[in-house]
């Protein structure tokens, strides 16, 4: 990652708990599933001893499900192995501002072994790993994330304890960039708005999406690194702030049979210059960029796992939906599963795939390892789809997290770019989730079953 200017200062830092103004640091670090996980200390305290030397998180954090449960399969945490700690290291590149919480500052970290060593399967280092190999090719790789919620006039404590039915929307009907739609929950989009942007995040804009209670809020596009930090910032930032104001709002990918919460992820790359390569003669794509391109298809049904990460996330692709069912590009056509948009120095593809529920990191790591699996192949890219995907008879998505899982599970291109480890890791992350899947009796299943079978 470049030099940059961090969104605040550790010296600004110094000032600010001199005067008292800041009292707590959040450390923090993305876990599998992409939540914030870490601790708040002193700010006195992390400045003197943590910003340093770190702290300690038990390593059960990468090895539990969704639910904080300890599990089997986990080669780096076990009840075998004690289940000890791994060291967190502040990231000071990081350092914010949490308006949300008062005098509160906060700062990801990066994890390692005793002997210094990363923890390889750590979402922010499977990225890392990804971005020094298109360093390599004197490539960064800069993303835009466009991360939709449906927001709940419910308190997220009434929706737990009516377990999640009879939920109140914020808008009552498709409120698709209707300005009366987003003025009705103006108050608390204009907080999130404002207050991320005082976190260091730069806000461009928000508007309503189509299924009762939907939004999106949009940020400028960063290097890819600097874009998934923000990403988890703002998604647990957006969660605390709707509690402050007594609603609730969730990124689950499929929430209801109407339309999903979607994570469209943009991508372009620039060369040591600050040039876009993507960009190709006359407005069109660069050689690079169609075997970046062409990796992306390649790749797409073996890291799908990476992109659509939970049970539910499969829930989304569904014919005439907006989340893609086919394999295939196109020049701005929401059909398919990778958009080619814009030009010059907008010229980028957008991955249509990802749900609210991906993470960030693991996302953006699998469209770089795809990318350049294209590239050291001199993959050749196929003609673009021009019509509708849903119809035209291309290779489908993974329909089901247990078809990504063997997919991803038996993928030479993962194994290669990531390391069995980490392939290994994420593949006992899915094995998991479809056992406690397998094991649960739905309320659909006892609606069904109760009297009529």
């Amino acid at each position: 990652m470049a030099d940059r200017t961090p969104p605040l200062a550790v010296e600004e830092l110094r000032l600010l708990v001199g005067s008292g103004e800041i009292d707590t640091v959040v450390l923090a670090f993305p876990d599998m599933q992409g939540r914030l996980q870490g601790k708040r200390f002193a700010a006195a305290f992390f400045l003197d001893e943590v910003l340093e030397h770190g702290t300690e998180g038990c390593n059960y954090l990468l090895a539990v499900d969704t639910e904080m449960n300890t599990v089997d399969g986990f080669a780096m945490s076990s009840w075998e192995g004690g289940y000890g700690d791994f060291a967190m290291h502040a990231d000071p590149a990081t350092l914010r501002r949490v308006p949300w919480n008062e005098g509160t500052a906060m700062v990801i970290a990066d994890l390692a072994w005793d002997d210094g060593s990363p923890v390889a399967a750590a979402p922010r280092q499977v990225l890392r790993r990804q971005l020094q190999r298109l360093a390599g090719h004197g490539l960064t790789a800069h993303v835009g994330t466009e991360l939709e919620f449906i927001v709940f006039q419910d308190t997220y404590e009434q929706a737990w304890d009516r377990d999640y039915r009879d939920l109140t929307p914020a808008n009552r009907y498709n409120v698709d960039y209707s300005v009366l739609g987003t003025g009705r929950v103006e108050p608390l989009l204009r907080r999130i708005r404002n207050e991320m942007a005082a976190a260091g995040l730069t806000v461009e804009s928000a508007k309503g999406e189509c299924n009762p209670g939907q939004h999106e809020i949009v940020f400028r596009y960063d290097e890819a690194l600097v874009t998934c930090d923000q990403h988890a910032v703002y998604k647990t930032g957006a969660k605390e702030i709707a509690a402050q104001e007594g609603v609730a709002l969730t990124f689950m990918a499929k929430f209801n049979e109407r339309e999903g919460n979607s994570c469209h992820i943009h991508l372009s790359l620039q060369d040591a210059d600050g040039r876009n390569v993507m960009a190709g003669e006359e407005g069109g794509m660069s050689p690079l960029m169609r075997h970046f391109l062409a990796g992306q298809l390649a790749a797409l049904r073996e890291f799908s796992l990476l992109y659509a990460p939970n049970i539910n996330s499969y829930k989304r692709f569904r014919p005439g939906s907006f989340a893609p069912t086919a394999v295939a590009w196109g020049h701005d056509n929401r059909t398919c599963s990778l958009r080619v948009v814009g030009h010059g120095r907008a010229m980028r593809f957008e991955n249509r795939l990802p749900g609210g529920d991906v993470n960030p990191h693991l996302a953006v790591a699998g469209l770089v390892a795809a990318g350049l699996h294209g590239i050291e192949q001199k993959l050749e890219l196929p003609e673009p789809c021009t019509g509708n995907a849903y119809t035209a008879g291309y290779d489908h998505v993974p329909t089901t997290l247990r078809e990504a899982a063997g997919l991803w599970e038996h993928s030479d291109v993962a194994k290669a770019a990531f390391g069995e480890e980490v392939v290994a890791h994420y593949l006992n992350m899915a094995r998991v989730e479809l056992d406690a899947f397998d094991t649960a009796v739905t309320d659909w299943e006892i609606r069904r079953s109760f009297e009529r079978l």
